[in-house]
C-alpha cells in the first residue's frame, strides 16, 4: 500500500494536469495516474483554441471563466506553450451569416466581451488569403492560441514540484477510496477525480459520453499565412448537430509559422488511425474558405477522440453513488479552454467552497440515470 493522498486524479491530459496543479496549489497532497504521455490524448488531438463560446448561457460562463483563468496564467507560461492572443474570426459567408454575426454581437457586448463586426473589405484586409467574397466577421481579440500538450506537461510539473506523486498505470477498476497500480498495491485517496475523457465509461459505464472523433493537419511554415483563429459560422451548427459526420472550416496560426487546420467529428467510430475520406473532405472545406492553403505543403495529419455528452456541457462534479469520486470529463472541444474553470470548479467541491460560478448546469446527475460506482 502506498502513502494515502487527499486526492487521485485519474489522467494527465490537460484536464487531470490542471486539476493536479489547482489542488496542489491548495495545498492537498495529489497522485495522478495515467498510462501515457502526458497531454498525449485528447490534448493533443485539440486545437489549442482558448475561447468564449455563446451556444447556451452555461456554455458562456465556463468558458468566459475560464478565459480569464487562462489571462492570468499566461505571464506565467514558458514559451514553449506558444501563448499568442491572436483572437478569433467567426467568419460569415453571406447575408444571412451576417445576422447572426449582430447577434453574437450582441450576446457578447451585453456580458461585457469585447468584439468587433468587420465587414467584407476589413475582413479581406485582416485576413487576404480568404477567398473574396465573403460578408464579414465577428472579431473577439480577447481569445487565444497555445500548444496544449506542452501546456499541460508544465502544470503537471508545477504540481509535481509541490509534491505530487505521478504513476504510470491505467486504472481498470475502483474500489471505494482505493486505487489500483501495478504489482497489485493499492492508492488510499479520500477523493478520486476522473479526468479520462472520452475513456471515462470504462471505469462509469452509465455515463452519457460518447467519444468524438476528429481529425487534424498541420503544415510547414509559412509566417503571416494565417494572423487569427478563423472559424466559419457553420461550426457551431456543425458541433452540436446530430449528423454522425461533420466538416467545418477552423485555421489557427502557430508562433512557429505553421497553420494548424481542422476540423471534423465523427460518432460511432472506434479505429484511432487518420480517416483520409473524412481528411480529405475537411481539407476541402478549408480550401473552400481559404483557396491558397491547396498551395502549402501538410507535413503531418493525425486524429484523437473526444469526450462528448448529449447536451453539449461536461460533466464536473460527484459522481452519482460515489461521493467520493469527482468527474471532470465530457468537454468534447472545449477541454483546453475549459481545463482551468474545471479544475477550480472541482478544487472548490472537493474543500467545500462556494464556486466563482454556478456549478449545477454541470454536476454529472443532471445525465446519470443509475449509480455511476458500486
Amino acid at each position: 500500500m502506498t502513502r494515502p493522498v487527499d486526492v487521485a486524479i485519474l489522467g494527465a491530459g490537460i484536464v487531470g494536469a490542471a486539476c493536479a496543479d489547482a489542488l496542489t496549489a491548495e495545498g492537498l497532497s495529489v497522485a495522478v495516474i495515467e498510462p501515457a504521455v502526458a497531454g498525449g490524448g485528447a490534448t493533443a488531438a485539440g486545437m489549442g483554441h482558448i475561447v468564449v463560446m455563446d451556444d447556451s448561457e452555461a456554455e458562456f460562463a465556463l468558458t468566459r471563466y475560464s478565459r480569464d483563468l487562462w489571462d492570468g496564467l499566461m505571464p506565467q507560461l514558458p514559451a514553449a506553450a506558444e501563448p499568442e492572443r491572436c483572437g478569433t474570426l467567426w467568419v460569415a459567408a453571406d447575408a444571412e451569416e451576417m445576422g447572426a454575426v449582430a447577434g453574437k454581437a450582441a450576446f457578447y457586448g451585453a456580458r461585457g466581451v469585447a468584439t468587433d463586426t468587420l465587414d467584407a473589405r476589413a475582413l479581406a484586409e485582416a485576413e487576404p488569403n480568404l477567398r473574396p467574397g465573403l460578408a464579414g466577421a465577428l472579431l473577439v481579440p480577447g481569445d487565444w492560441v497555445i500548444y496544449a500538450p506542452f501546456a499541460a506537461r508544465w502544470m503537471l510539473d508545477r504540481a509535481l514540484a509541490r509534491g505530487a506523486a505521478f504513476y504510470a498505470a491505467e486504472p481498470r477498476a475502483l474500489e471505494r477510496g482505493r486505487v489500483p497500480l501495478p504489482g497489485g498495491a493499492w492508492l488510499e485517496a479520500r477523493h478520486i477525480v476522473c479526468a479520462t475523457g472520452a475513456w471515462a465509461t470504462s471505469l462509469f459505464p452509465s455515463l452519457a459520453i460518447r467519444p468524438r472523433k476528429g481529425q487534424l493537419a498541420i503544415t510547414d511554415r509559412y509566417p503571416g499565412f494565417v494572423r487569427r483563429q478563423i472559424v466559419e459560422l457553420g461550426y457551431l451548427k456543425s458541433a452540436h448537430g446530430a449528423a454522425s459526420e461533420s466538416v467545418a472550416f477552423n485555421v489557427q496560426p502557430r508562433k512557429t509559422g505553421q497553420v494548424l487546420i481542422g476540423s471534423s467529428r465523427q460518432f460511432g467510430v472506434t479505429e484511432g488511425g487518420v480517416d483520409r475520406a473524412m481528411l480529405g473532405r475537411m481539407l476541402r472545406r478549408a480550401i473552400d474558405y481559404m483557396p491558397a492553403l491547396a498551395r502549402l505543403s501538410v507535413i503531418r495529419c493525425w486524429a484523437g477522440f473526444r469526450a462528448a455528452t448529449p447536451d453539449s456541457l461536461p460533466l464536473i462534479g460527484p459522481a452519482s453513488g460515489a461521493p467520493d469520486v469527482y468527474l471532470a470529463t465530457g468537454h468534447e472541444g472545449l477541454g483546453i479552454t475549459t481545463s482551468l474553470g474545471t479544475a477550480r470548479l472541482v478544487a472548490d467541491m472537493i474543500l467545500g467552497r462556494e464556486p466563482a460560478i454556478a456549478a449545477a448546469p454541470y454536476l454529472p446527475a443532471r445525465l446519470e440515470q443509475e449509480p455511476a460506482h458500486a
